[in-house]
């Protein structure tokens, strides 16, 4: 966690079809996955309540992209009880899924990363009907690992070939569930 000291005064903004670009010129800087158009106009049109922008003086030094998928039936052969080392134990609840987290370089440290985050939690657990939240996080990414691991998720599957335009391409799904 950040010291106090350190934290910066934020404020979370929504994204709108006006500052769109600014999300889309942050996730080139930072992610290492270019997001197609599609992804831009999914977040407008479904966001809203699950994707924001954290501001610093009026300019936008993070982000937090998410989205709710309806609850999932069991795979065939899998037990409806969650039985399996990768089944999502909440799985006849809505999920969340975060699709991007991202803090400029020189706000990294200073609290925002975990605001953004937070406030994602929050809405999950205001959500009676959301059992967990989870996400793609490449296997070297070991800051990020362990940023997530600090609030709760846990390292529950590895995906092999995952992405395509990136070294390595492997990912793991971090997941954390809420006691319903």
């Amino acid at each position: 966690m950040a010291e106090p000291s350190r934290e910066l005064a934020i404020n979370f903004g929504p994204i709108l079809e006006a500052n769109i670009g600014q999300l889309r010129k942050l996730n080139r800087a930072i992610l290492p996955v270019r997001y197609s158009d599609r992804f831009y106009t999914d977040v407008l049109a479904h966001g809203r309540d699950w994707c924001k922008n954290a501001l610093c003086n009026g300019f936008v030094v993070g982000a937090i992209c998410s989205r709710v998928e309806d609850a999932a039936p069991a795979p065939a052969g899998e037990a409806e009880d969650g039985a399996g080392a990768d089944a999502d134990p909440s799985s006849s609840l809505r999920r969340v899924y975060i699709m991007t987290l991202c803090v400029l370089p020189a706000y990294r440290q200073r609290g925002v990363g975990r605001r953004l985050l937070e406030s994602v939690l929050e809405k999950c657990v205001e959500q009676e009907d959301i059992g967990s939240i989870y996400l793609h996080v490449q296997t070297t990414n070991q800051d990020a690992i362990d940023f997530y691991s600090r609030f709760g998720f846990e390292v529950c599957e590895r995906v092999e070939n995952y992405y395509k335009r990136i070294d390595p391409p492997d990912c793991f799904i971090l997941r954390k569930t809420f006691e319903r």
